[in-house]
């Protein structure tokens, strides 16, 4: 679950009479709320649909649901064929794969395949076996994913593999539907998509946008705000959907290379030039954990991030002084 506080403050109408509007709606799957500054309410609208527009479009070019789409055509060849993308498709894809590299596999598009061991509903009375758990994870792996930039290829090399797009794919809509916006002359806004934040320009009056970092324990409450500036934030959280056994938290973030659940974090904010680098990071650093994951991000450049560890405590990466959150 990803989940993520926004605070908007307005503190008036300019000089040149722009306003904020927000439209809250269900794409995707989740809550989206896109938020434009515009001269008038018509103007708003008509930018918010160009906006629902693209993200109705990504969602039909990579959901894994729709069996229409290049995504599903490529998950039907598993081990088969190779599939012709589009050029979209093939470069989201190989970015992914880059990502997985990055982060020495805790990312990775072709958890999909996974079997559907772990329950977060309440049902589950018993860890499953090792031996489920290895099975679960056999045809995982991003090594698996053949692209071809010649032919413009993807190719699934085993049978019964899958990708899936969850831990990116609303990152890539807020960024796509941001980039579509300031071609169309917005000159400000935020895309949030179920918490992959995307933004641009300023409030009405100046103002920088700002984002409220939740505590995890108390969702009530917040350590503070931070600006948000012209880039994203996402969080991932598992606040809601983990399980207990032995005294063990078990997230409902899975790690792809080994079938078990992350363990240690319950929150993990990124701030990136885009989302969907917010996005896979996010749930990446619930893989590799606070210590390895802090050495990751303090690594590359233009990214920071706050991780909420299971008992409360804040961690952060090496740029950001948490005295100054407002």
């Amino acid at each position: 679950m990803k989940q993520i506080l926004l605070v908007l403050l307005l503190t008036g109408i300019s000089l040149n009479a722009q306003q904020s509007f927000k439209r809250v709606l269900k794409l995707m799957g989740s809550r989206f709320e896109i938020t434009v500054v515009a001269q008038n309410k018509t103007q708003a609208d008509y930018h918010i649909d160009q906006a629902v527009a693209e993200i109705s479009r990504i969602e039909k070019l990579i959901s894994s649901w729709d069996p229409a789409s290049e995504t599903s055509e490529v998950n039907r060849q598993a081990g088969i064929q190779p599939i012709k993308v589009s050029a979209e498709l093939f470069e989201l894809i190989s970015r992914c794969i880059e990502l997985s590299k990055l982060t020495d596999g805790a990312f990775d598009i072709s958890y999909a395949s996974m079997d559907r061991l772990w329950k977060f509903d309440g049902s589950m009375k018993e860890l499953p076996s090792a031996q489920e758990i290895k099975a679960s994870v056999a045809r995982v792996g991003y090594q698996k994913i053949l692209v071809d930039e010649v032919s413009q290829t993807i190719f699934l090399r085993e049978n019964g593999m899958k990708i899936g797009f969850g831990a990116i794919g609303k990152g890539y809509a807020a960024d796509m539907a941001k980039d579509l916006l300031l071609r169309e002359g917005v000159v400000a806004g935020i895309i949030n998509a179920a918490g992959d934040m995307s933004s641009w320009g300023t409030q009405p009056g100046g103002k920088p946008w700002q984002v409220a970092i939740t505590n995890p324990m108390d969702k009530t409450k917040s350590f503070g705000l931070l600006p948000m500036g012209e880039g994203a934030v996402v969080t991932s959280g598992d606040y809601e959907k983990f399980v207990r056994f032995n005294g063990k938290r078990y997230s409902h973030i899975m790690d792809p290379r080994t079938g078990y659940p992350a363990t240690g974090i319950i929150s993990a904010t990124v701030f990136a030039p885009k989302a969907e680098l917010a996005d896979a990071l996010s749930t990446a650093l619930f893989v590799m954990g606070i210590e390895t994951g802090l050495d990751r991000i303090n690594q590359l450049e233009g990214i920071e991030c706050i991780i909420v560890d299971d008992s409360g405590k804040l961690f952060t990466s090496q740029r950001i002084d948490l005295k100054k959150l407002e």
